[in-house]
């Protein structure tokens, strides 16, 4: 079974980065789309970026971090990764990455929907993100 396990969370100020890793071991993420999604406390979990399959290559991102956030893999070490740039005052949130086979993608599927919770059943553990000064 495909275990995902993100790291890379941690405090940081307004206006900093941070990356965030998803990472895989027995099966390669290569094949599978990734969604990264937020959840504050309290609050359903919330679509933020993916990356579909390796063979696809498109990424997608909302529009509340368009030219912020970066979405990208590495095959080489079974990851895919987060690169959060200019980042927002907020709360506390728990950032996960969820992994599904890229089915979903293919017509008349949209890129749009890998960013919905629903679409994914593999999930990581999450890792803690705050920015606050």
């Amino acid at each position: 079974q495909l275990q995902l396990v993100e790291s890379g969370g941690g405090l940081v100020q307004p206006g900093g980065s941070l990356t965030l890793a998803c990472a895989a071991s027995r099966f390669s993420l290569d094949d599978y789309a990734i969604g990264w999604f937020r959840q504050a406390p309290g609050k359903e979990r919330e679509g933020v970026s993916c990356i579909a399959d390796k063979p696809d290559g498109r990424t997608y991102y909302e529009d509340s971090v368009k030219g912020r956030f970066t979405s990208s893999r590495d095959s080489a070490k079974n990851t895919v990764y987060l690169h959060m740039t200019t980042l927002k005052p907020k709360g506390p949130g728990v950032y996960y990455c969820g992994a599904e086979p890229p089915l979903f993608l293919r017509p008349p599927g949209t890129i749009e929907m890998c960013v919905r919770a629903q679409v994914y059943d593999r999930w990581g553990q999450g890792t803690q993100v705050t920015v606050s000064s």
